[in-house]
């Protein structure tokens, strides 16, 4: 072993353990990995910024703004509306979205299928009154799934046709991913549909579940105590019988910004200070008329007097709010909006509401006027749990975008056009059109995606041309040495798979690929059977929510623990790994 490959090994082990750890965002360790290898000369200075431009991450950007266009032209809410029926049967119900998550996913980002899609059975779940845990996790494989069909569908594809290029001099097209991905996901969604969400704990789908779930009664809410209210004087233990019958539980109290945990339950109130309560919205308003309490905000003055509403939101990976905290943004003086509470896994924390660092998944309780909430949640990036409605949908435009997109995809496959250039025609329309107004061009683009790709691709390149990526393959020849290629197949299947699951799967793919390709090479094997599988395995991460951003959504909304993933995750991952290879066999012979 080299020195410089020394290096690198240490950089990417730092980089997987780093990843895992999820302590820093994703595209910060990226950044940083890619600046010491600069430093340490591992990547030459001249591809230091070679990934941005590369044409995976391109591709990567405008497939976002082209899936905001779709959006805001109606195509995904009519279709979705067309095909949600409460009166269904719940395996009926499951298997429909499913497929809807899967088919969207295939042409366009599969997390903004996702999110488009998420209130809508949120809503189907509570008119039937069942728990949406037994429909949401599914709804997130399926999208996972889907995003396997076309090259567009998910940036793991996108990463491995542009590497071909790179390797063999043509890069996969279109459709190329679509025989193994098509038969993928066709068996994901019948095992979601029919087997998958009876795994889950029988208290994550009871009906009783369900009702505490739409009722959110674990948010973590401050009320303040203000002049004349009735609490003033008494201890919290006092007030046990009054918070009982709002149907809420007071844990505890700050006072001038300080938590009294250990003497919460004894110290006696006074005015100014903040009551922390859990309590489901309905509860805790109220509970602030029979306690005499109200907003934080409220007193400030910044908050209207006005009509006050609440609005559920979930934060997602690519909103402002995430990695940040109320205070820090300014929520409540620059957006006239309060954050009253906040819901994470079922748990409770010591930190102060407004203070508390918020994390993708975080489920927010929302205060403000109503038109303040709409312009808000669009602002940070938030989704609502609930159709709201606040979309202002380009409805007369629908035919147009799905005409442009059509002829786009069209002419790329047909080898007409660079795909690069016809999507980037495609978004040139759709601005063109106001389909996607021209404030909405950057605030698509997940720019976390980008900063970890642009980062992660010369670091990929480094493997391979120190020779990387050869130690690692004659670690895993010496293992193999006695089976065949089709076993070796198999194995990096089931070893890029696993990290998946652990890590972000377009660094995954990074990089799996060269290590793909030599495999393949040193076998005398057909590169694109290797290459195949690593995209499918890149792209299935069911065990973990932090494997997948769309895992990470559904947590709050669906109530789910860390460990309720492996057990509808774990058969689904093993039924792709016997799928997936005898399909990639077939379509791609080694």
């Amino acid at each position: 072993m080299t020195l410089q490959q020394g290096i690198l090994f240490v950089i990417l082990v730092l980089v997987f353990v780093m990843l895992i750890w999820g302590r820093w965002r994703y595209d910060l360790v990226a950044f940083i990995a890619l600046l010491a290898a600069l430093l340490t000369g591992v990547v030459p200075v001249s591809q230091a910024f070679s990934g941005f431009g590369h044409p995976a991450t391109v591709i990567i950007a405008l497939v976002l703004i082209v899936s905001r266009g779709l959006s805001n032209s109606g195509v995904i809410e009519l279709l979705a509306r067309y095909v949600v029926d409460t009166s269904r049967k719940l395996a009926a119900h499951v298997g429909i979205m499913a497929t809807l998550a899967a088919s969207l996913s295939a042409l366009m980002n599969n997390v903004a299928a996702l999110a488009l899609l998420m209130p809508l059975d949120l809503q189907a779940a509570k008119k039937s009154g069942r728990s949406p845990s037994l429909s949401l996790m599914a709804l997130s494989f399926a999208s996972i799934l889907g995003g396997m069909i076309t090259l567009i569908g998910t940036p793991p594809n996108i990463v491995i046709a542009e590497f071909r290029n790179d390797a063999l001099g043509e890069p996969f097209r279109m459709f190329d991913f679509a025989p193994v991905g098509i038969a993928c996901a066709a068996v994901g969604v019948a095992y979601v549909a029919l087997i998958g969400w009876r795994l889950l704990p029988a208290s994550r789908t009871s009906t009783h579940a369900g009702e505490e779930l739409f009722d959110l009664a674990d948010y973590v809410a401050e009320v303040r105590v203000p002049d004349g209210s009735m609490v003033i004087g008494k201890r919290i233990r006092e007030l046990d019988d009054l918070a009982d019958k709002s149907d809420i539980e007071i844990i505890g109290l700050s006072r001038r910004g300080r938590r009294l945990p250990g003497l919460a339950r004894i110290a006696t109130i006074e005015a100014d200070d903040i009551l922390v309560i859990e309590a489901s919205p309905e509860s805790l308003d109220e509970a602030l008329g029979t306690l005499q309490l109200e907003y934080v905000g409220k007193s400030e003055g910044v908050l209207d007097d006005g009509d006050l509403e609440f609005s559920e939101v979930v934060v997602p990976e690519s909103s402002r709010l995430a990695g940040r905290s109320a205070v820090s943004l300014r929520l409540l003086y620059r957006y006239r909006v309060a954050l009253v509470g906040i819901s994470r896994e079922g748990r409770r924390f010591r930190e102060n509401v407004r203070k508390l660092v918020l994390r993708p998944g975080d489920v927010l309780l929302l205060l403000g006027p109503e038109e303040r909430l709409n312009d808000v949640t669009g602002q940070l990036g938030l989704l609502p749990l609930a159709d709201r409605g606040q979309r202002v949908i380009q409805r007369q435009k629908v035919w147009q975008a799905v005409a442009i997109f059509v002829a786009a995809i069209a002419a790329a496959s047909a080898g007409l056009v660079y795909l690069p250039i016809a999507l980037g025609c495609v978004v040139a329309a759709y601005v063109l059109l106001n389909i996607v107004p021209l404030r909405d061009v950057y605030t698509s683009i997940e720019w976390p995606v980008i900063v970890l790709l642009g980062s992660m691709i010369p670091i990929g390149g480094a493997l391979q041309a120190t020779g990387g990526s050869t130690l690692i393959v004659d670690g895993i020849l010496g293992l193999t040495s006695s089976v065949s290629p089709v076993m070796v197949l198999t194995l990096l299947v089931i070893v890029t798979m696993t990290l998946s699951d652990v890590m972000n799967n377009t660094a995954t793919a990074v990089i799996a690929a060269p290590i793909a390709v030599e495999i393949a090479e040193r076998l005398d094997a057909n590169p694109d059977s290797f290459l195949m599988g690593v995209a499918v395995a890149a792209s299935c991460a069911f065990l973990t929510p932090i494997g997948h951003k769309n895992n990470t959504l559904i947590m709050g909304p669906g109530g789910y623990q860390f460990g309720d993933y492996w057990r509808m995750g774990l058969p689904l991952e093993v039924l792709i790994v016997l799928v997936s290879v005898p399909m990639i066999l077939l379509v791609w012979p080694l």
